[in-house]
């Protein structure tokens, strides 16, 4: 079923006002986590916090070898995958882990000395899981800190990146002309496509709201998907935290912006627009959309995105 014109300029609008617009919550993680355990740990001092996901891996490297057996995870028989290495565990939640639940993890290590193992809590979220952390209990190598300072240095230039991105949205022109200064659209315009819920858009059945009518969107180096929900917890409106786009081989989009007018209460149905970054060869196949509230709750997963 086609977009409308009146459609088409709907979303041409909403792509412009980006920059006033929520600021994305995005389902990015350091590529790499290290964590150094205390020799003499305090009891005043909370375990380390790690986020984990549904059908995501999150890995565990210690620099000694683990006693498989005084590993202790709560809510084991909830995880698709516990594997235990020689001096690593990775962990593959299912869906039985909801977002918001704090899972205890404690290990301890096979030679018995100080420190004699660690502590964390595992903390589910719809989308933002951490894939890797390096746990040292010996003093970290210089070659460690030179790995964190070359991603740090990589994170600020993206951040810088960012910047310079809003602030050329910002300096140019409103409306339709901002999208073609700042290269957003170009005069081919932007291709929109109705999505089908429940027959092309897939609901997932624990979401926290109903979606009712969905379309998708693609410009030159853009694709945005809207989405009409329902809440139907009218005493509690819902707005978005953040969001992620995810390929059926696990690639992520960068998400720019996640945006609505206000919070959603039952009646009537709300929108949600996600605008990603993608190039033009880019964002092809099947795509599925997390949106969280606040703190990672009352998610919504909807599967079989595919954009024009």
């Amino acid at each position: 079923m086609p977009a409308s014109p009146v459609a088409l300029l709907a979303v041409l609008m909403l792509l412009s006002g980006a920059a006033t617009a929520q600021q994305p919550s995005t389902a990015a993680s350091p590529e790499v986590r290290r964590v150094e355990l205390l020799a003499e740990p305090s009891e005043a001092m909370p375990p380390t916090e790690v986020q984990i996901s549904p059908r995501v891996s999150t890995t565990f490297e210690f620099d000694a070898a683990l006693d498989p057996a005084k590993v202790v995870l709560e809510g084991e028989k909830r995880f698709s995958l516990v594997d235990i290495g020689r001096n690593t565990l990775r962990l593959v939640p299912s869906e039985q882990v909801l977002p918001g639940e704090r899972l205890r993890l404690t290990v301890l290590f096979k030679d018995g000395s100080v420190p004699r193992g660690g502590a964390f809590v595992l903390v589910a979220h719809p989308a933002r899981a951490e894939r890797l952390i390096e746990v040292w209990r010996q003093p970290r190598t210089a070659e460690s800190y030179q790995q964190e300072a070359m991603a740090a240095r990589s994170e600020t230039q993206q951040c810088h990146e960012e910047n310079a991105r809003l602030r050329a949205e910002h300096e140019g022109p409103a409306g339709i002309a901002g999208l073609l200064a700042t290269g957003i659209i170009k005069e081919e315009g932007v291709d929109a496509k109705f999505l089908l819920v429940n027959k092309e858009l897939h609901q997932h059945p624990g979401n926290a709201l109903w979606a009712h009518r969905a379309w998708s969107y693609r410009a030159p180096a853009r694709v945005a998907i809207s989405v009409e929900v329902e809440n139907p917890d009218a005493a509690n409106p819902w707005s978005a935290e953040g969001a992620s786009l995810v390929s059926r081989t696990g690639a992520s989009l960068k998400i720019l912006t996640v945006w609505q007018k206000a919070p959603i209460s039952r009646y009537p149905d709300g929108r949600v627009v996600v605008e990603a970054e993608a190039t033009p060869d880019a964002a092809k196949g099947t795509y599925t959309l997390k949106l969280w509230g606040p703190g990672g709750l009352r998610a919504i997963t909807l599967s079989g995105v595919t954009f024009p």
